[in-house]
């Protein structure tokens, strides 16, 4: 009975601890605070300075900010991505070469 009771009590505190804790990002970078006024929503037409540029992380960043996007990820063409949308996220898409062919929300 006791054994029981200090297993369910340390499962308990363990979940309630997990959910204080802090996790990392899954992808691309992201920023705590964005710019005033858009939420922290995309706006692409921020980041087409990048076309045509080689796709580096210091380009996404840049493009970040620019877009007031919270994150933002390089797509290479056959990368495996997820159909959601993410009106918080930019995505810089690049060619073989890696050179950003496209700017889009999502």
């Amino acid at each position: 009975m006791f054994r029981t009771r200090a297993t369910l009590a340390t499962l308990l505190l363990a979940s309630v601890l997990a959910g204080c804790s802090t996790g990392g990002s899954s992808g691309g970078s992201a920023a705590p605070t964005a710019p005033a006024g858009n939420d922290g929503r995309c706006e692409a037409s921020g980041a087409d300075f990048t076309i045509g540029k080689p796709g580096t992380p210091e380009l996404l960043e840049q493009a970040r900010k620019a877009s007031g996007s919270q994150m933002a990820r390089i797509l290479k063409p056959h990368d495996v991505i997820t159909l959601e949308y993410r009106s918080e996220r930019l995505n810089l898409n690049v060619d073989e070469k890696g050179v950003v062919t496209r700017v889009n929300c999502g």
